[in-house]
């Protein structure tokens, strides 16, 4: 490879971790708290709700449901009003966020479904506030499940930006199109290929580690 080509690799590598990272961080802020209203208003639950949940769920459903390269080009009108583009790494953030935030909520709903009722239970006996039950209870127990869907989320996520470089959203999927699949570059092909390989396994493994780390405190 040449020296332009590797420079032309390290910038989409950039592009793609930028786009991860800011999607990622965002699909949390708004994942997380979605996906603890789905809990808490599910029958038996501690803020019960049954049409609360069905409203919730039925628009976690409806968000799950569309393909990406679909939701990416249904939502460009809305894209470009809010970053003033519908094309490069900042438009791209938009669509990934989207599609992001429903599987947050169902993630962060199944591991806080996975903490034993009888702890909640204990909280409630001695008065605590749902919120207290929320943040002292749920969140603290169900943190390792957390963390190892915060890392299929930020895997799916790499998949996803790839996919956005079909439709100009830059990054290495943008690489491996303009120039590995219309050129026929199959140097610059392969190691598109290869960086993504790599960068999948750092993010999966710091997130096993972090997991295990915290499986452990908990022990």
């Amino acid at each position: 490879m040449s020296i332009n080509a590797w420079l032309m690799l390290g910038e989409a590598l950039w592009e793609t971790f930028y786009m991860v990272a800011v999607a990622g961080a965002l699909s949390f802020v708004f994942g997380i708290p979605l996906g603890v209203l789905l809990h808490v208003s599910r029958p038996g639950k501690i803020m019960e709700s049954r049409v609360l949940n069905q409203l919730l769920g039925g628009v976690v459903n409806a968000g799950r449901s569309i393909p990406f390269i679909i939701l990416m080009v249904a939502i460009v009108p809305f894209t470009r009003l809010l970053v003033g583009t519908s094309i490069g790494t900042s438009a791209a953030i938009v669509p990934l966020t989207i599609a992001a935030i429903p599987f947050v909520a169902r993630i962060v709903e199944g591991a806080l479904n996975e903490v034993p009722a009888g702890l909640v239970e204990a909280a409630q006996s001695m008065g605590a506030s749902p919120m207290q039950i929320i943040s002292r209870v749920l969140l603290p127990e169900a943190l390792p499940g957390l963390i190892h869907g915060m890392t299929l989320t930020l895997v799916t996520l790499v998949g996803y930006s790839a996919m956005a470089g079909a439709i100009g959203g830059g990054g290495l999927g943008d690489l491996g199109i303009r120039y590995g699949y219309q050129r026929f570059d199959g140097v610059i092909m392969l190691a598109t290929v290869v960086v993504l390989i790599v960068l999948v396994q750092l993010i999966q493994w710091a997130g096993e580690s972090l997991q295990a780390r915290f499986e452990h405190k908990q022990a």
